[in-house]
């Protein structure tokens, strides 16, 4: 799965680099999210719970940072083991742009899924990544912007994509796993899109 974009964040260059690194600004900013810690200052560990159509799933993972240049880009790379849901590995690349007091950030990602995630179909997972990608960016600008406007029941809810119209029943599995692109798009997003990515 690949994926690119770039969001503009109504903040400084330095402003959203040093949030990008702030385990509570991303906590408050991932869809699901229930916990991210920082373990180095390139490391990051995460926990959520999404859901793409029929399978919901919980995911713990890892994403390390690399290619540091502050503040402008780093590398984020996570890798994965989902049980039941599946495995994934991934690498998201963040850049940061100068906008006249606001700041443009680029992302690229590229995520290799399998299990469960991948047997639903790429068109569900690569759905619920832009749906989980927009939703962090919109609260990721809040929560830069804000102070802490959004609670932690507000955020801990699953990230959710809307399985099929014409399903009429369709079971929920929980499943405990590792995910880590979730964070990454942690760094923004990446630590939203890492980890979904990684799903």
């Amino acid at each position: 799965m690949k994926m690119e974009g770039q969001q503009l964040i109504p903040a400084p260059q330095d402003k959203v680099w040093e949030a990008l690194n702030d385990p509570e600004i991303l906590k408050l900013s991932i869809p699901g999210c229930e916990t991210v810690d920082k373990t180095s200052d390139t490391e990051f560990q995460a926990s959520l719970t999404a859901k793409f159509g029929p399978v919901k799933a919980k995911f713990k993972g890892q994403v390390t940072l690399s290619d540091l240049n502050p503040p402008t880009s780093y590398t984020l790379t996570g890798e994965g083991k989902g049980g039941a849901a599946g495995f994934g590995k991934g690498e998201a690349k963040v850049w940061l742009e100068d906008q006249n007091g606001q700041t443009l950030l680029n992302y690229t990602v590229d995520a290799k899924v399998g299990g469960k995630l991948a047997q639903i179909g790429s068109r569900l997972v690569d759905s619920a990544a832009k749906k989980m990608a927009d939703d962090f960016f919109e609260a990721f600008s809040q929560n830069i912007t804000t102070t802490g406007s959004s609670t932690e029941a507000e955020n801990s809810a699953p990230a959710e994509v809307p399985s099929n119209e014409n399903d009429t029943t369709v079971a929920t599995t929980s499943v405990t796993g590792n995910n880590a692109i979730y964070i990454g798009i942690a760094s923004v997003i990446l630590v939203a899109i890492a980890i979904y990515a990684f799903s």
